[in-house]
This record gives structure tokens, C-alpha cells and sequence, in this order.
């Protein structure tokens, strides 16, 4: 994989960034800078208002300026869309926050703040030829269907790799909006078998018109996550607690390719947080270097990405798949939502904000109620997190799991047991407080995968340790910043 971490942002091929910035003028595109997805307020007024004319679902390249948590109904929003979780549904006096990842554009996922983070470096540097490459996107679903879409506006060729078991919504999506039915590729296996989709991307990059751009080790995927997804939990909190006093206490993310736990290093400096990463209880690598095999789609999981900064993270929490399954029936069938509703207590309204939780979402929710409990929080104390996804990407989920579990349908009583056993006797069990000894023993995991298997050198491996490494990684961003500008300018000026 040729990892090299040392690497600063620069020009590297100016005759390929020649082309690409051709290739934006010939196709009218402007590329946002990182610090106006972090604060949409700077991105200019022009360009908000000719957004309103724009379908959010279309590859329009202004729906780059989109890339954001900040997409309201009727425009941007001072306000991240979010919801605070009731009692009622919880089970837990603790405010549950959780921002909606679905509101993003494309494909209604914030996966593609990820992509559009690790494509535009190359862009605007020139390690990728807009006109002559493909952009590979390895992925478990989400970050391959925001690659082939940032791909596809700037009119290059997108390849999704995925393992062939993940949802059947996630393929029908990519076969409408890739290029060529072979720019999928379906890889063995489902949600842990990251290692195969590595296999394929070793393969695919023999290939040098083929770039990879793997979100388990590219440091703007926490880039991006740490600048804009913290700063959108932030200005979520601050907004709530202009109302009332309250106090973040943690912030809760699956690991998965641990871009969003980003948010959690971010965060901390400024709240002093907890950071939570969430797994699934059938396969805990991180709880106890174990394996086997889960169905929380969009997790990953069986190795430790090269981005997640292992020494900074405080708490490692297990989520049962079979958890994640029965609830996203019990939230999506008329059924539950009647249980809900007429036993529960739940207004139309928060009915109506269970279409924003995907099967991670879940993960995420449970995890956040196992840390409320565990450390008994109260009414004034926050745990935010954050849906990846909505409950569209998983329709077909919720009839294999009716299938499977309720053979004879499922009923208002099936709602009730599904609560009962899953929100209210949601344990605290499988959660770890780390010492230092616990971070070391995860960050040495990550050896296996990325010094043994993939090339990463033992000196930049070790460096990710320091958190010095890790602050200074955001010095890139003023500099990106700086050459998309450049990048902007030399397009609108093309002749």
C-alpha cells in the first residue's frame, strides 16, 4: 500500500493538476474548502441561494456544498439537524443526542464528507488524474457510494469495493450511479472481512490508472471528521445548553474505518469528553483481540484502522448484532412504532426521526444508553453521537430478521419483548474503562494488519502513539485549504 505518514500537502504531479483543473472548468465545478464544510456560514450566498433550485439527490456539483451536517428542509441550518432521545425511549434520564447523518446529500449518508475529504487533496495536488483514473473506494457501503459519487461529478470513474453480503439497497444504489457495471466489485464475505476488501484494492492498484483511496488509512478521513463532525456536535451542544446547564460527558462512534471517533479527540479538547468506541459483541477485537462474525453493517471490524487514534480513545463498549437487528424491526414495522407510540409514550414527531437510524445508527444509540447507565448520568449530562444512515438503506434488513427471528410475524407483543429485552435490558456488561496498558495492547494489534500486512513502515506505525502526531495533523488543513483556492481560481479563469 505504500503508506508513507510523513507525506505534507503539496504539488505532486502539475501537469495531472493542469488537467484536472480542465477538467472542473469544463464542468463547472468549484470545490469547497474544508473550513467552509466545518462553518457553512462562509460558503457564499450565491451559492446558497442557487442551491434551492438544486435536488439534493443528484450529482450536481453544486451539492458538494452540501458535504456537510449542516442541511436543513429549506436550505443550511445555524444548527445541525439532531434529535434528543425521550426517557420514554431510552430508558435513561441522560440526554441521548444524535445528529443525522442522512440529511447529507447523494446518498444520504455522512460517509461522503469522508470521500470528498480524500479525493480532493489529490485533486488539488495532482495525485490523481481526473482524466485518466479511477478513484477506488474500499468500503463496507457508505464511503464507496460517496466516492462514486464525488467521482461521478467530477467525471471521473469511480470503483466501489464492498463485500457481497451487505444490503441489498446499498448495490441497487451503485448500479444506478456507476459508469460501468464492472466498477463494482463484490468482494467474499460481509461486514467483518475488511481483509478481503484490502486483497481486492492490492490487486486493482497493480494497475496504475487505478488509485486507491482507503478510508481505514487515510488521515483525512480523520482530518475532516475531527474539524467538521466535532465542530457540528459542538455547535449541537452549545445550542443546547443556551437553554439549559448541561455537561458533555461523552461522545459515542463505532469504530469502523474510525473517521467519526475523529469528533471524539476534538470534543475532548474543548469538554474534556470521554470518547466511546462501539463494536459488536460477536466480534470483539477490541475488547479482547477477538474474531468472528456480525451483521452491525458500516463497523468493519477484526483489525484496528490506521486512523484511529488508539492512546486518546477512553472506553470500549460491545453491541450485540441480534441487538441492532430486532430493533431496527422494532423501529420500523407499524407494529413497533404502534407499541411506541400507544405504550411507549412517543409523539408523531419522534416516530417520525426513527426513519434516521440505520442498523449503525442503532449500534451507536445502545451504546450511548450502556455508557449513561454505566456511569449512572442524570438529566443534565449529555452523551452525543451521531446516525451514519437512515432506516432506507436497510429495508430489506427488516424482512430477513422478521424471517429469521419471528417466523410468525411480528406483533405489538413482539414489539414490547423486542423493548424490553433490548432498550430497557440493555446492560452494561462488555465495557471497559482503558488503562494505558489496555490502549498499548490495541495500538500493538494494528501492527498485524499494517506494518506486517500492508507495507506501513515500524517508524511511521509507532509515531501515531504521540499525540503531537496526531495535533499536528491539522496543519494540513489551512494549506488544502490554500491550494484549493488556487485550484478554484485557475478553473473559473481557464479559457
Amino acid at each position: 500500500m505504500n503508506i508513507n505518514l510523513k507525506s505534507s500537502p503539496r504539488i505532486v504531479d502539475s501537469a495531472a493538476r493542469d488537467r484536472n483543473i480542465a477538467r472542473l472548468h469544463e464542468r463547472g465545478i468549484v470545490l469547497p474548502r474544508f473550513c467552509e464544510l466545518a462553518n457553512p456560514e462562509l460558503i457564499a450566498s450565491s451559492v446558497r441561494d442557487a442551491l434551492r433550485d438544486v435536488d439534493r439527490d443528484a450529482a450536481h456539483p453544486l451539492n458538494l456544498f452540501r458535504i456537510h451536517w449542516f442541511n436543513g428542509a429549506d436550505g443550511f441550518t445555524s444548527v445541525p439537524e439532531h434529535v434528543v432521545l425521550p426517557p420514554e425511549l431510552t430508558g435513561v434520564d441522560a440526554k441521548i443526542v444524535v445528529l443525522f447523518g442522512n440529511r447529507f446529500p447523494m446518498i444520504r449518508a455522512h460517509k461522503v464528507l469522508a470521500a470528498y475529504a480524500c479525493l480532493v487533496p489529490r485533486i488539488v495536488s495532482g495525485a490523481i488524474d481526473l482524466t485518466t483514473q479511477r478513484a477506488v473506494w474500499p468500503s463496507t457501503g457508505n464511503y464507496c457510494r460517496g466516492g462514486v459519487a464525488v467521482s461521478r461529478i467530477a467525471a471521473c470513474r469511480g470503483v466501489a469495493v464492498l463485500p457481497a453480503g451487505m444490503s441489498e439497497e446499498r448495490f441497487r444504489w451503485l448500479e444506478e450511479w456507476v459508469s460501468d457495471p464492472a466498477d463494482i466489485v463484490r468482494t467474499r464475505g460481509s461486514e467483518r472481512n475488511v481483509k478481503e476488501i484490502y486483497d481486492a484494492c492490492r490487486d486493482l492498484a497493480r494497475d496504475p490508472s487505478n488509485v486507491i483511496l482507503n478510508q481505514f488509512a487515510e488521515f483525512a478521513n480523520y482530518i475532516v471528521h475531527y474539524r467538521c463532525t466535532g465542530a457540528a456536535v459542538a455547535r449541537v451542544f452549545e445550542w443546547l445548553s443556551s437553554r439549559e446547564s448541561l455537561h458533555l460527558r461523552a461522545f459515542v462512534a463505532a469504530t469502523g474505518s474510525a473517521g467519526t471517533i475523529a469528533a471524539g479527540d476534538y470534543l475532548k479538547e474543548r469538554y474534556r469528553s470521554a470518547t466511546v468506541a462501539v463494536e459488536a459483541l460477536e466480534c470483539p477485537t477490541l475488547l479482547n483481540n477477538g474474531y468472528g462474525d456480525h451483521r452491525i453493517q458500516g463497523i468493519g471490524d477484526q483489525h484496528v484502522p490506521l486512523i484511529h487514534n488508539v492512546m486518546n480513545t477512553d472506553i470500549v463498549t460491545a453491541v450485540s448484532d441480534r441487538s441492532t437487528d430486532a430493533l431496527n424491526v422494532l423501529f420500523n414495522t407499524a407494529a413497533g412504532r404502534d407499541y411506541l407510540g400507544s405504550w411507549r409514550g412517543l409523539g408523531e414527531e419522534m416516530l417520525a426521526q426513527l426513519d434516521g437510524f440505520g442498523i449503525s445508527s442503532i449500534c451507536n444509540i445502545l451504546a450511548a444508553i450502556k455508557t449513561a447507565k454505566y456511569y449512572g448520568l442524570g438529566a443534565k449530562d449529555v452523551v452525543a453521537t451521531v446516525a451514519t444512515d437512515g432506516a432506507e438503506m436497510y429495508a430489506s434488513e427488516v424482512d430477513k430478521t422478521i424471517r429469521d427471528q419471528f417466523r410468525d410475524g411480528f406483533d405489538v407483543v413482539d414489539a414490547a419483548t423486542v423493548y424490553g429485552q433490548h432498550v430497557l435490558g440493555c446492560t452494561t456488561d462488555h465495557f471497559l474503562e482503558l488503562s494505558l496498558r489496555d490502549r498499548e495492547r490495541i495500538f500493538n494489534l494494528g501492527y498485524f494488519t499494517w506494518v506486517e500486512q500492508q507495507g506501513c513502515s515500524i517508524e511511521d506505525f509507532s509515531a501515531r502513539a504521540d499525540q503531537t502526531f496526531w495535533r499536528g495533523l491539522q496543519d494540513a488543513v489551512p494549506v488544502w485549504d490554500a491550494m484549493i483556492e488556487d485550484v478554484n481560481a485557475a478553473s473559473l479563469s481557464a479559457v
